[in-house]
């Protein structure tokens, strides 16, 4: 097989009439050749780069949704001490646990989204 594409090579980079000289040299040969791979890694950057964002964005849907669990959590503080002002403190500890947890699960998906953008 390399013999194969030895007599290809020469074959294209050799002038039969004037006696073995070379039409086009071996490096820039290789130069039309790197920039054919540039262009095509040029837009394969773009397109990979286009998915982080997509990817990020979509990832910081999350936050949002750790922005309304917050707002359950404290709405329903609000009618538990309505209801029954005695269990002050035990609705207190419970809120606090509620919204811990909320806010864990945005910071995820907030943590999520800067990993897609500059890690990967």
């Amino acid at each position: 097989m390399s013999m194969i594409r030895t007599c290809a090579a020469r074959a294209l980079l050799f002038n039969r009439a004037s006696s073995f000289k070379p039409i086009v040299t071996l490096p820039a040969a290789l130069n039309k050749i790197q920039s054919a791979s540039i262009q095509t890694s040029s837009i394969r950057n773009d397109i990979d780069s286009a998915a982080k964002y997509i990817g990020a964005g979509a990832a910081t849907v999350g936050v949002a949704g750790a922005g309304a669990g917050i707002g359950t959590v404290f709405g329903s503080l609000v009618i538990g001490y309505a209801r029954n002002p005695g269990l002050k403190q035990q609705l207190f500890s419970y809120a606090i646990l509620g919204f811990a947890l909320s806010e864990a699960m945005g910071l995820f998906c907030l943590m999520m989204a800067f990993m897609l953008l500059f890690a990967f």
